[in-house]
């Protein structure tokens, strides 16, 4: 097993491979698929935060754009108005471990990213593997702050008609090789970069089996792996369950086996659920690291 270097945020230190890390899904958006709607005001959002914090979460990830697909493009102030308020108030709170908290912020957009973490922000994770926004990368470097690179063909709006492939792992591979140079090169250090195989954008249900039980293949891109299947209409079809908040357990499963196949981050609605499924499943799996 190849051992990475350890990332250092705030008061945390992730040393990959020695545990999984639960990232905290907070979409601050009206229309997300799961959850929209939920906490898209300043109270709710900071109530669901602090509920993340005391739950165990290692990161939250905060969003104001939703990425379901068939998703609308908002506007950048209507983005930065739902995102920055929320990053403000946790960083002002008085729960010391509330204002320490990592936080990822969920965008596409490098303007969002530059006044993100300038307010409190200290990671983005970019759907797009930072292809929508060609100034992303060098923003990034700048900022001198990691950045999670996910696999997407399209976009949220076209992505489910673009699940074409001739050899899905390889390309899955390819584009973030080509991501990961492209980041490199503009002067993010490699230990600044998180790869996410971007389970749910444009790959079918079968694709995103295939690609759970080939995730160890993309340990040789030498990155922390980031998981998220959280809910997913996969995990629903699946269970025939058509509520997002009724796959849980589904989403257990998934969990377990991202663990069992060397995933570093999982990307999760229900933080408290997969902290106990993590806590156990790398008593199983990580016992020789």
């Amino acid at each position: 097993m190849t051992f990475l270097n350890p990332l250092k945020i705030r008061e945390t230190s992730f040393q990959w491979g020695k545990r999984t890390y639960i990232m905290g899904v907070l979409n601050v958006t009206p229309d997300s698929f799961s959850d929209g709607g939920d906490f898209n005001s300043l109270e709710t959002a900071f109530y669901q935060a602090k509920q993340l914090v005391e739950a165990g979460v290692d990161i939250l990830d905060i969003g104001g754009q939703s990425t379901r697909p068939g998703a609308e493009i908002i506007s950048l102030e209507e983005e930065l108005n739902r995102v920055i308020p929320v990053i403000e108030a946790i960083r002002n709170s008085s729960d010391e471990v509330l204002a320490e908290i990592p936080i990822s912020v969920d965008t596409t957009r490098s303007q969002v990213a530059e006044v993100a973490v300038k307010a409190g922000g200290d990671m983005i994770n970019d759907i797009s593997g930072a292809t929508f926004d060609p100034e992303m990368l060098s923003v990034v470097a700048q900022l001198n702050v990691p950045i999670i690179l996910m696999h997407l063909r399209g976009t949220p709006k076209t992505m489910q008609t673009l699940t074409d492939y001739q050899d899905l792992i390889e390309e899955l591979k390819q584009f973030l090789q080509d991501r990961i140079q492209a980041a490199i090169t503009l002067g993010i250090p490699r230990e600044h970069l998180i790869i996410d195989p971007g389970i749910g954008f444009a790959k079918t249900c079968e694709q995103n089996l295939e690609i759970l039980r080939n995730l160890t293949k993309l340990r040789s891109l030498h990155c922390p792996i980031l998981v998220g299947t959280s809910r997913k209409s996969f995990i629903g079809h699946l269970l025939n369950q058509p509520d997002p908040k009724q796959r849980v357990w589904g989403t257990a499963a998934t969990c377990v086996v991202a663990i069992a196949n060397s995933a570093d981050i999982l990307r999760v609605h229900d933080v408290k659920e997969m902290v106990d499924v993590s806590r156990v499943a790398d008593a199983i799996y990580r016992v020789n690291i």
